[in-house]
């Protein structure tokens, strides 16, 4: 068994039958359009340096914001990253309303795949309309877990401080030299600043300030109190709520854009034509780069430890090479144009298209954009519109070649 059998069974394995084998057996019902332009030997080639071109500006652009949260210019509160944030998003809308379900579109109504019902229903939007609510609901229930898991834990923490404020006490209480029964004033005193100092644990450990804002307030969200001995800062539940909003939005983005990055690389690796893999690896070089952008910002705002976002980061980087390398390993006995190849496809591309619409338009445009920050700062806001709407006619545009 030659090492192109071997690398054809791995790769069935590792989609679980489910693409590649669909695609396998069923005659391909129009002649190939790629004929005139086929070579396989400079397909090849483009192929191998699309894997690396891909890897490189997926893992450049997820890295960037996970390692600038340690710089000033791109650190995730700072000007540059709102704004960069805001460009990956248009990026990322385009991809999922230009590229992704019009491909959805054209799979499920090609004329490979019998009139009734495909070309009677447009299961396409229908899809990714049902994907989008999923992720609603996937939105909704991820955040209220997240919220009760991270209430729990404070509460946790509120019991054990409760439960030294009481020994403590009782310890004072309890012995005459501290201020017990016989303790005299002295006692007293010492045993008031024991419970000043279990009261001043207990209130940076679990206390959070709401502070009454109007509507269009400017202020800061988070305050400085002066406790007369010592001042400190605490975050209020809006930023705790938005730490856990993060938690979700990364991982279901990642969802989304490992999903279609698999339908893609595919795409790429079984093309045996130089002709459309030229204009493919430009575009989704750039399209990895500001995809890994958006979602390293969410990881890095998320708040992950060091580990959970490197393996995020790396799954992230290299789901569309290793699509390449599967395409890669299958093109001999892929036929594009068959029934079951269309309709995997046509299913998959759209799920992705309504996870990154639903994610872009919810999850990065709307809540940056609606946000207290944006609302007190015009230049920001501008700004933020045209780096919005540069992505998404840049991405849009690429539809030209790709």
């Amino acid at each position: 068994m030659d090492s192109l059998e071997w690398l054809t069974i791995g790769s069935r394995l590792w989609t679980g039958g489910l693409f590649s084998m669909a695609a396998v057996g069923d005659a391909s019902c129009v002649p190939d359009t790629e004929f005139d332009c086929r070579n396989k030997p400079e397909a090849l080639k483009l192929k191998a340096a699309a894997m690396v071109a891909i890897l490189v500006a997926g893992a450049f652009g997820v890295a960037l914001p996970l390692v600038g949260r340690r710089l000033k210019v791109i650190r995730p509160d700072g000007n540059v990253f709102f704004l960069a944030k805001a460009l990956a998003a248009g990026v990322i809308l385009a991809t999922g309303f230009v590229h992704i379900l019009p491909d959805a579109m054209e799979a499920l109504t090609n004329q490979c795949l019998a009139e009734v019902p495909w070309r009677k229903f447009p299961f396409a939007g229908f899809i990714a309309m049902i994907a989008a609510l999923g992720t609603l609901v996937v939105d909704f229930a991820g955040t209220e877990y997240f919220e009760k898991k991270h209430a729990s834990k404070k509460q946790a923490i509120s019991e054990a401080i409760g439960s030294e404020h009481d020994s403590i006490y009782a310890a004072a209480s309890s012995d005459p030299e501290h201020g017990g029964v016989n303790g005299g004033a002295s006692g007293s005193s010492e045993r008031a600043n024991q419970m000043h100092i279990v009261g001043m644990r207990a209130h940076a450990s679990s206390h959070r300030h709401s502070h009454p804002e109007g509507h269009h307030s400017c202020m800061d969200s988070t305050h400085a109190h002066s406790h007369g001995h010592v001042g400190h800062a605490h975050g209020t539940p809006e930023d705790e709520h938005t730490t856990i909003r993060h938690v979700v939005i990364s991982q279901v983005l990642e969802l989304g854009i490992v999903t279609h990055s698999v339908i893609i690389g595919l795409s790429l690796g079984v093309s045996q034509s130089p002709c459309t893999i030229r204009p493919l690896l430009a575009a989704l070089s750039f399209h990895q780069f500001f995809e890994g952008f958006a979602l390293g910002g969410c990881i890095s705002q998320a708040g992950f430890k060091s580990w959970s976002s490197s393996c995020m980061a790396f799954f992230f980087s290299v789901t569309t090479p290793l699509g390449i390398g599967m395409g890669m390993g299958i093109s001999e006995i892929y036929k594009a144009n068959s029934p079951k190849a269309l309709i995997m496809e046509g299913f998959f591309n759209s799920v992705s298209a309504g996870i990154l619409v639903y994610m872009s338009l919810v999850d990065l445009i709307a809540a940056d954009f609606i946000s207290k920050r944006m609302r007190c700062d015009r230049r920001l806001q501008l700004m933020s519109y045209l780096a919005l709407f540069t992505g998404a006619l840049a991405m849009s545009s690429l539809a030209l070649w790709a």
